[in-house]
């Protein structure tokens, strides 16, 4: 007798048909394919959820250190001084600038703040800790200004925010004002709590957090690799931190919370009931989606102070 429990499954009909239109463009097993192919099955996925720019926006791309590419998002209504520093998710395998280009529009306009994205270094070619490198200087470099800055990240680029904050900490770097950690991969065990109660769950298995972290290939005691193993959580900055139920990372940002929250530091942290890993692309097609990139504009712009 198969003693499996059921992969447990959202409800809401318009993330289950994200799900299937995704399934279509980067399917389940795509960890075991080529990084080439999963690079070309990720572009396209991304492509099928791209959305127009916020009428009015403004780009325009550059290298920090005449290397690392960023691209600034300014919006045709700016309310604050504070910037976004915007870090994007993909397994540290998968991602550039234009994968989240729309992303990273709609929540420049939808925040009236702008926006700075990094195009770091991706595993295998570049191992850690070359993609927290990267973000690292460009986070330097924003601050050199001396203007206020609200890190935000997704996933990989999650963990890379988190990482950054306390990096800075660490060196005493002044100027973050904020933290924003979107279904971030924070350095959970892989064995219990939803790593296993949603190790099979739709868009993100726990097999595959395990196979991104291998090819990452940082050190298990690096707690800047792994945020959850930093020691001391007090004198960071506020957070916004918002998780997805049928995730297998849904418990790091939920222990990275109360971590924070333990620590004296302000937090705000949402899980979404009906979500599934990577429901930023959904925003528009998926009920809950919609609301909860509602909610994270209105948690970022209270960051940045435009709300």
């Amino acid at each position: 007798m198969d003693s499996r429990q059921p992969t447990p499954m959202p409800t809401e009909p318009g993330i289950l048909a994200f799900h299937e239109r995704c399934e279509a463009f980067y399917p389940a097993d795509a960890v075991g394919a080529s990084i080439e192919q999963q690079r070309q099955w990720y572009d396209a996925l991304c492509a099928e959820f791209d959305a127009e720019s916020p009428e009015r926006l403004t780009q325009c791309d550059e290298r920090v250190e005449g290397r690392i590419p960023v691209r600034h998002y300014r919006p045709a209504v700016v309310t604050t001084e504070t910037r976004i520093f915007y870090i994007h998710g993909g397994g540290f395998v998968v991602g550039s600038l234009q994968s989240h280009d729309a992303i990273c529009a709609e929540l420049a306009h939808g925040t009236r703040a702008e926006l700075v994205s990094v195009d770091y270094r991706l595993a295998p070619e570049h191992a850690w800790p070359a993609a927290f490198d990267d973000c690292c200087a460009v986070l330097r470099s924003l601050l050199a200004d001396g203007r206020p800055l609200v890190v935000v990240g997704d996933s990989a680029g999650g963990n890379l925010a988190a990482g950054v904050v306390l990096k800075a900490k660490a060196e005493g770097l002044s100027g973050i004002v904020g933290q924003v950690l979107i279904y971030p991969g924070l350095g959970g065990d892989l064995v219990s709590g939803s790593y296993a109660e949603m190790a099979g769950a739709p868009g993100l298995s726990t097999a595959d957090v395990a196979y991104y972290r291998e090819v990452l290939k940082a050190p298990s005691d690096d707690a800047f690799a792994h945020p959850l193993k930093a020691r001391d959580f007090s004198g960071l900055p506020p957070a916004y931190i918002t998780a997805a139920h049928f995730d297998p990372l849904r418990d790091d940002a939920r222990a990275y919370a109360a971590r924070l929250a333990e620590a004296g530091v302000d937090v705000t942290f949402r899980e979404e009931p009906q979500m599934i890993h990577a429901w930023l692309r959904a925003r528009h097609m998926s009920s809950g989606a919609g609301e909860g990139f509602r909610r994270l504009i209105d948690g970022v712009a209270r960051l940045v102070g435009s709300d």
